[in-house]
């Protein structure tokens, strides 16, 4: 092989090695292909309502904050996840929600419409079915302690992520701030993210996760107007 020719080969392999990484999750990307049933652990999505119905999505949709008055923390989704990276959409996309499942979704989402969509791009991916999904997004719920001070704020206050992330590690045993995650946008806390090992008994340090936090040294908790 010509001096050319070998050069362009390892040209290809760290192209290739390169491509192999991103897909695993350098980026967002994910591990393994979208297969139901393989991921790592589980995160659990809580959005601050007044933050969301502050956001674009949230004017678009206000019929989840026309329901949501109160000052509370709702669910997002549980979110199937890998050391680095995610799996999405793995599939029956088509196929029909059953009635009795979306009415398990009915008591844990803010809007019929969000629970359809966490079921098509994460539900499919835990490999179970959408009854048993739903039942495991409220058996989540139920584990997560919310701090008293983030149960229906009269006005909004000022903190930081670090305060949020120690309220609910003294709010809740077994958690720590390697385990969860806060984030911001534009100056206010729009959600608390928490790591669940695969059989959602015990909280899980995630690394990937803890990164992606707010860093804005201060943040607004904002309360519905």
């Amino acid at each position: 092989m010509s001096r050319l020719n070998r050069a362009l080969a390892a040209l290809a392999l760290l192209a290739a090695l390169a491509g192999a990484a991103w897909a695993q999750g350098y980026g967002g990307g994910r591990r393994g292909g979208d297969t139901p049933g393989q991921f790592d652990f589980y995160v659990l999505a809580l959005s601050w309502s007044p933050a969301f119905c502050e956001s674009d999505a949230g004017r678009r949709n206000r019929r989840q904050c026309e329901l949501e008055k109160s000052n509370e923390f709702v669910v997002h989704g549980l979110w199937p996840q890998f050391e680095r990276g995610f799996p999405q959409n793995c599939g029956a996309f088509n196929r029909p929600i059953p009635r009795a499942a979306m009415d398990k979704a009915a008591a844990i989402f803010p809007d019929e419409g969000l629970a359809r969509y966490e079921w098509n791009k994460h539900g499919t991916c835990s490999g179970s079915g959408p009854s048993e999904y739903f039942e495991d997004v409220a058996q989540a719920r139920a584990k997560v302690v919310v701090p008293e001070q983030f149960h229906r704020p009269r006005a909004p206050f000022d903190t930081s992520p670090q305060e949020v992330e120690r309220a609910f590690v003294a709010a809740n045993r077994g958690l720590r701030t390697d385990m969860m995650s806060v984030s911001c946008k534009s100056g206010m806390m729009s959600e608390v993210r928490i790591c669940f090992t695969r059989d959602l008994r015990s909280f899980t340090p995630c690394q990937q996760v803890d990164r992606q936090a707010c860093r804005a040294r201060d943040i607004t908790v904002p309360t519905s107007r």
